[in-house]
């Protein structure tokens, strides 16, 4: 089953041409696909396309429909800063008219869910980095979405919090298993996280490259220090070469 997909899209800027395409792409229900590629190639435009944020110029978008059924999670947090970590999670259910003690139940536990059952009242000035995105994550994850779109979510990070966080999202994503895309600039964090690693040519990106990683998910504990990892490293970063250099 198909949960959205790009086909044949193009996007263009006035005064600065084509952004994006031709480019398609199929996200199967369950998957997690991450999008690498250089600078300026289109991932984030392909992410919003996803999300519905932004048309196409030319082409298809094909999502799933409905309120709640596409979560996004931002490289910024994007909270609410004069709510409560437990206001901002529940805010898009008391959007779509959950009563709001409901909305709030349902947000305590997510943040649970992601090791921060003690920051409910806690405003967002007074959380750390990592546990901003947790927020976030929580926010997203809370409406059970069919397709979770993260863009570059821990590029402002540290290694340790990244790493940390990354199993994270692994981990929620076994409860659910949406279909996921993944966009960033670290093949290692794509290749460790993904299924499947699509990579894009130099702006206007198209596919590159769609390398698979057969291992499980979430990764077993060593994982990075495989030879299967690197191999598939190795891959990713070939075809990031040739992309850049089409």
């Amino acid at each position: 089953m198909t949960v959205a997909a790009l086909d044949a899209v193009e996007v263009d800027y006035a005064g600065r041409g084509r952004a994006l395409g031709p480019f398609s792409l199929d996200l199967p229900a369950g998957e997690i696909t991450a999008l690498v590629g250089p600078s300026g190639c289109g991932k984030s435009t392909a992410l919003r396309l996803l999300a519905g944020l932004e048309q196409p110029t030319r082409g298809t978008v094909r999502r799933a429909p409905g309120r709640g059924e596409t979560a996004v999670v931002f490289q910024a947090p994007t909270l609410a800063p004069w709510l409560t970590a437990q206001a901002n999670v529940a805010l898009p259910l008391e959007l779509a008219g959950t009563p709001r003690s409901e909305a709030r139940a349902r947000a305590a536990e997510a943040l649970g869910a992601v090791g921060l059952p003690q920051v409910l009242s806690a405003r967002p000035v007074q959380l750390s980095g990592g546990m901003a995105m947790r927020v976030s994550l929580a926010r997203a994850l809370v409406t059970e979405p069919k397709l979770l779109l993260l863009d570059e979510p821990f590029a402002a990070l540290d290694e340790i919090t990244r790493r940390a966080l990354a199993d994270d999202v692994l981990a929620l994503w076994t409860t659910a298993k949406p279909a996921v895309v993944f966009v960033t600039h670290n093949v290692e964090e794509a290749v460790y996280m993904a299924s499947r690693v699509v990579v894009m040519t130099r702006g206007p990106g198209r596919i590159g490259g769609d390398v698979r990683v057969d291992a499980p998910l979430p990764r077993p504990p060593g994982f990075r220090v495989t030879p299967a990892f690197r191999e598939h490293v190795e891959t990713v970063s070939g075809a990031l070469a040739q992309g850049m250099a089409a």
